[in-house]
């Protein structure tokens, strides 16, 4: 059973592979929805002085800046003199999460270049994006596209996309609307429900698409309120229902930030960091009303706004202050009777159900900055979401950061306009845990290490045995030289997909859409798909019929995506993007299938176009094999030596031409 990191006052201290009286930790071998609970962890790793590691004055020896610790030799020279080589990882663009990440590399022992390197690196941090470095080679740890599907609007679009199919399993989200061109929809449907309910009076809060640390946020009791004065024409925007009954601690309003590792697109691999933050406002909560709508203090719990209030609290200790760890909020409310098992339960399944939403339109960035089959990075990326609890513990997904801030420390105001950076000490809590254990699971050597240790094992049976022989305490002082994993601790980073892919899996029907749309992309490197390629697609999966012909196509096809192109959905080039595929494709869906509800509607006909494409394929793979069959053939009658010549055996050779043409042909119709 794992830890639950540190409580507040009441609960026992947390130990390494002990669960503390009280604690919220739990086990989470049940599935989301079955009481699933990966344990809510604090300080899992030795704190010591804050950039020395656990390690302590060996390790310091490995650091500088592209110089070899003495003794170790980094990459193919500590191969050669038969020691393990080190991984390398470029951090010359790692911006402000370097001073955890330097933290993190020496406690792993790797080698680092802050400056970038000639030769290849293992693995290239990046601050911001994909596209920071030219990379063909290695990991990375952004994916392409990441930062635009997380934008507050296409984050939005995906979610609502997945609501249409799925209400219920993804009410986890505030009903929202995209400003400009849904405004006159916002204002029609806020007049329709104000006049079946006249009691109902709502608050909304409008969210800038590109904005971030708070900027640009407002809140408003009416859609007349909105500040259309140019702002929205220029800066488009999200405006969602404000959550007014938030879960309140101390009397103040507070959210969740909880890393979520996205390890792999395919197949799909995620983890869940079994602590975070929580981020306090500075001013006592109070629901909203005319008078206090402009109270971002009180409202908006963005650390970026609140750090500049007068009732900030920066704290040494993880359970008071304006910001403290996610474990001690756990533990508070396991103390006060509530059911934290399920509450977790709830955010592994939240977590899931938007990365499922995500992940079709990034396979689409992936193959186009990708293709398979050339040169390039694998990727992987740690993503922030921000969490908002109800007074009942269901938590409400406010939105997804591609860019969490990993800094480990805070300005601190000395003098008038004299900051001074001053470690935090809950942040590098936190913080360093999720980086480090994040490399140790995209670690490239660790499966070689395996590898070549089964391989010794089989081939030399006495050392098997001794180490058998030694038990555990033995295997540790033979692994401690080799590797300085046996010296950190467990992962904070907990596997929640595949490990519980059955239960969710159905949702995955977009990322079906997707791969329908990828096939018949035909350029490698667009996103977008051509009138061509949408009427092959139609044609290939036999959609077209007397009801609905191939003019009907082409005017569907252009209705769906001149409509989307009009939004300013990427105009550097032309054709149709995914999300418009996807609404054509529920609209064939709906046309051929009109008696079931929609995910039913759309689950048929992605089986129905799955069909005709697999008999399509084999239809193709039959007839190649035939081709090279027939060619195959005749090339014995060339090399047996047999006494022909060209003038006698015309004929022959005439009709093997005749079939081989014909052959071509029948392979170019299937």
């Amino acid at each position: 059973m794992e830890p639950a990191g540190a409580p507040p006052q009441g609960c026992a201290p947390a130990r390494e592979a002990e669960e503390p009286p009280g604690s919220p930790a739990l086990p989470a071998e049940e599935p989301p929805g079955e009481g699933a609970l990966p344990a809510a962890t604090g300080r899992e790793r030795g704190r010591g002085c804050r950039g020395a590691g656990p390690q302590g004055p060996p390790e310091r020896a490995a650091r500088g800046r592209g110089r070899w610790a003495p003794g170790r030799r980094g990459g193919e020279e500590g191969a050669r003199d038969g020691r393990r080589p080190r991984v390398t990882v470029d951090s010359s663009k790692a911006k402000t999460s370097l001073e955890a990440l330097k933290i993190s590399l020496r406690q792993l022992r790797w080698r680092e270049f802050p400056f970038g390197r000639r030769l290849p690196c293992d693995i290239y941090w990046h601050g911001v994006s994909f596209h920071d470095n030219d990379i063909f080679s290695g990991q990375v740890n952004k994916f392409p596209g990441m930062t635009e599907m997380v934008r507050k609007i296409t984050l939005s679009r995906a979610v609502r996309t997945m609501q249409d199919l799925f209400p219920l399993e993804y009410n986890f989200y505030p009903r929202s609307w995209i400003l400009p061109e849904e405004f006159p929809l916002f204002v029609a449907e806020v007049r329709m429900m104000k006049d079946s309910d006249p009691s109902w009076k709502p608050t909304f809060i409008v969210k800038p698409d590109g904005g971030c640390q708070g900027d640009g946020i407002y809140l408003i009791k009416d859609p007349s309120d909105i500040r259309l004065a140019g702002s929205i024409q220029s800066r488009p925007a999200v405006v969602q229902e404000y959550i007014c009954k938030p879960l309140l601690v101390d009397k103040l309003k507070f959210d969740i930030r909880l890393y979520v590792l996205l390890k792999s697109l395919e197949p799909l691999e995620i983890y869940i960091a079994k602590d975070g933050l929580s981020r306090f406002c500075t001013e006592p909560y109070q629901e909203p009303t005319l008078k206090n709508l402009h109270q971002v203090f009180m409202h908006l719990t963005n650390y970026s706004l609140n750090i500049h209030s007068g009732n900030f609290i920066h704290s040494d200790n993880a359970n008071t202050g304006s910001k403290r760890t996610f474990s001690s909020i756990l533990c508070k409310l396991s103390s006060r009777g509530a059911d934290v098992k399920k509450l977790w339960s709830d955010i592994i399944s939240l977590v899931i159900k938007t990365i499922i939403a995500l992940t079709p339109e990034l396979k689409v960035y992936y193959q186009s900055d990708i293709p398979a089959g050339k040169p390039g990075p694998t990727c992987f990326q740690i993503l922030g979401f921000d969490i908002l609890l109800l007074k009942n513990l269901k938590p409400m997904l406010l939105e997804v950061n591609a860019n969490p801030s990993m800094r480990i420390e805070h300005e601190q105001e000395l003098s008038p306009g004299v900051f001074e950076n001053v470690p935090s000490p809950v942040d590098e809590e936190v913080k360093v845990a999720v980086i480090r254990d994040t490399l140790r699971l995209v670690d490239p050597q660790k499966k070689k290490r395996k590898d070549t240790q089964c391989q010794t094992l089989e081939h030399v049976p006495e050392a098997k045995e001794e180490l058998l022989e030694a038990g555990p305490a033995g295997r540790a002082e033979c692994d401690t030289p080799q590797s300085p994993e046996a010296e950190l601790p467990s992962l904070c980073l907990k596997q929640v997909f595949p490990k519980y892919a059955k239960q969710f899996n159905y949702l995955r029907l977009v990322d079906r859409v997707a791969a329908l749309f990828i096939r018949f992309l035909g350029v490698k490197g667009t996103t977008k798909l051509g009138p061509t390629g949408f009427r092959t697609f139609i044609r290939n999966c036999k959609l077209s019929n007397s009801n609905f012909s191939m003019a009907s196509v082409d005017i569907l096809y252009i209705d769906i995506t001149r409509r989307w192109n009009s939004m300013g959905i990427d105009h550097k080039e032309s054709g149709m993007c995914l999300q418009a595929f996807v609404e054509a494709f529920f609209c064939l869906a709906q046309k051929k299938y009109k008696s079931l509800p929609l995910h039913e509607q759309v689950a048929s006909l992605i089986d129905f176009c799955e069909d005709h494409l697999a008999a399509l394929d084999e239809r193709r793979l039959v007839c190649g094999r035939g081709l090279v069959e027939r060619r195959n053939a005749v090339v014995p009658c060339q090399s047996d030596g047999l006494p022909l010549t060209p003038a006698a055996h015309a004929p022959l050779l005439h009709r093997t031409a005749t079939s081989s043409k014909f052959t071509d042909y029948r392979s170019h119709r299937c």
